[in-house]
């Protein structure tokens, strides 16, 4: 059974720092990625990274402030948070799928992943 892990989350102040991760079990996913999803608004995407080599793409609002990291031998993920704002609040979820490079990247969206984790709740205060 496909199972996403997610840990980390939160409560932290604007201009603070979280780290969510999620781990892959028991199979190895070449595209694992990020959405979030606010009360009454849709899943956005947040990042997404190409496990083969990492290449990462990254929503407009987040770019420069977020940074995805790999560890293809433990088939994890994590999402480094930086300079947190009060509009990233939101349940973060844990998206993986075997996707090629451009639909990992820069074209994916939620529909294009079929496993997903059971979310993390991220508050960020201002």
């Amino acid at each position: 059974q496909v199972q996403l892990v997610e840990s980390g989350g939160g409560s932290v102040q604007a201009g603070g720092s979280l780290t969510l991760s999620c781990a892959a079990s028991p199979y190895s996913y070449e595209c694992m990625g990020w959405f979030r999803q606010a009360p009454g608004k849709e899943r956005e995407k947040v990042g997404t990274v190409f496990m083969r080599d990492g290449e990462t793409y990254f929503a407009d609002s987040v770019k420069g402030r977020f940074t995805i990291s790999q560890d293809n031998a433990k088939n994890t993920v994590s999402l480094q948070m930086n300079s947190l704002k009060p509009e990233d609040t939101a349940v973060y979820y844990c998206a993986a799928d075997n996707l090629p490079r451009v639909r990992c990247t820069v074209l994916a969206s939620r529909d294009d992943f079929m496993f997903w984790g059971q979310g993390t709740q991220v508050n960020v205060s201002s």
